[in-house]
């Protein structure tokens, strides 16, 4: 794979970012592009060594660069596509910075992998990708601790009961009486169905919008390890 000069730059300056990232609370961050080219830099502060990374977007895209400090991940199939895998290894606070076009393109989810288990909390762009990260992280504790997850969405209907019964009147249904034997029965795709018909009524498209607004989904996310 070749490095840009646009990649070149970004590695001079590479050895100061990852302190700046974690000041700045964020381990994925756009860098600055070249003239048809976007560059990003994604920091391991997984606090440990990994050996994989997952990369999606919505639209395609084509990884036309990478640079490895503190490690070296490989990809595994084409570089050109809406999702992509690499294997290997990189240090706590490595960092691996891509070059890819458009140069407008935005990844939709970033996850660390140690195996095939994402270690770390993901990196995502898009309520579809929140909306199957809810469900797959509620299957996962549903599994592993379901009175946590009781607790958890009974402090979620607690932060929001007054939104939540208005809503529910609006809505003609009990948010409460339909979603719990969903969330305790349904698979992970199921739950997510649930999640994305529920935010289409609502009219909500934005993640910012989402998690910022009116529901309080703070429980949740502490869950399912998204917070």
């Amino acid at each position: 794979m070749r490095k840009g000069k646009g990649l070149w730059i970004a590695l001079g300056l590479v050895a100061m970012l990852p302190i700046l990232a974690l000041a700045n609370g964020a381990w994925v961050t756009a860098g600055m592009p070249t003239a048809d080219s976007a560059i990003w830099l994604i920091d391991n502060t997984t606090g440990g060594e990994v050996t994989g990374l997952h990369i999606e977007f919505s639209d395609e895209v084509t990884i036309v660069g990478k640079v490895d400090v503190g490690g070296n991940i490989v990809p595994v199939g084409e570089l050109t596509g809406t999702s992509f895998d690499f294997v290997g290894e990189l240090c706590n606070l490595g960092t691996v910075i891509f070059e890819w076009q458009p140069i407008d393109a935005v990844p939709a989810l970033v996850q660390w992998l140690s195996g095939t288990n994402p270690v770390g909390a993901p990196f995502f762009t898009s309520v579809q990708i929140l909306g199957r990260l809810l469900a797959q992280g509620i299957v996962a504790a549903r599994e592993a601790d379901p009175a946590g997850m009781t607790a958890a969405f009974q402090q979620f209907f607690a932060d929001n009961a007054d939104y939540l019964a208005s809503l529910s009147e609006s809505l003609g249904m009990s948010l409460a009486d339909s979603l719990m034997p969903i969330i305790m029965s349904s698979p992970a795709e199921g739950i997510e169905n649930f999640f994305n018909t529920v935010i289409g009524m609502l009219g909500v498209t934005s993640l910012d919008d989402l998690l910022n607004g009116a529901v309080d989904f703070s429980a949740l996310l502490k869950l399912v390890g998204l917070q």
